[in-house]
């Protein structure tokens, strides 16, 4: 009898605790997608948060950089490709052809691939560099590239680079 009331004791702990984690891994998992939609929305703040307020166009980022390495700004512009990826980085245009080629600060966030076209509000630190032929074949092969495009990748290339700390993404 004392067995029997032991293994019933066993048991009926063992329900409860189990009712207790299922209810909390549901809400973990509620949590995760709440999470997950916000993230994949593609208009909203990303990274830290920043607003659209007092930020420069990008095009006149290179009068900005004019004499030095990098530059601390705020820039807004429309976003020209982003990683078919991952979303890792994104290209801002400058107009004339050129672009800001846009990476996250410790990789710590990504962007919805689904923005080309919308207005991007970056913040962070803008510079102009040489880009490794290693670097643009990547780039390339993020971008979809073909093959035969990568493997005409054979000089480094100068080009406007920028590492964001937040970025708003707008409709406009």
């Amino acid at each position: 009898m004392k067995n029997l009331f032991s293994v019933s004791l066993v048991i009926a702990l063992f329900i409860v605790f189990s009712s207790c984690c299922n209810q909390e891994g549901e809400k973990n998992n509620k949590n995760t997608h709440e999470k997950s939609v916000k993230l994949t929305s593609s208009l909203g703040s990303f990274g830290e948060v920043i607003t659209p307020e007092d930020a420069i166009m990008a095009n006149k980022l290179p009068e900005l950089l004019e004499g030095k390495e990098s530059f601390e700004v705020k820039l807004i512009g429309e976003v020209a490709t982003v990683c078919k990826m991952s979303g890792c980085w994104m290209d801002i245009s400058l107009g004339n052809g050129e672009i800001v080629h846009v990476t996250f600060k410790d990789d710590a966030f990504v962007m919805p691939k689904d923005i080309v076209g919308k207005t991007a509000t970056i913040e962070g630190i803008g510079s102009y560099e040489e880009i490794p032929v290693n670097m643009l074949k990547l780039i390339a092969e993020d971008e979809g590239k073909s093959q035969d495009e990568i493997d005409k990748i054979i000089e480094p290339k100068m080009e406007y680079s920028f590492i964001a700390h937040g970025v708003v993404i707008e409709e406009r």
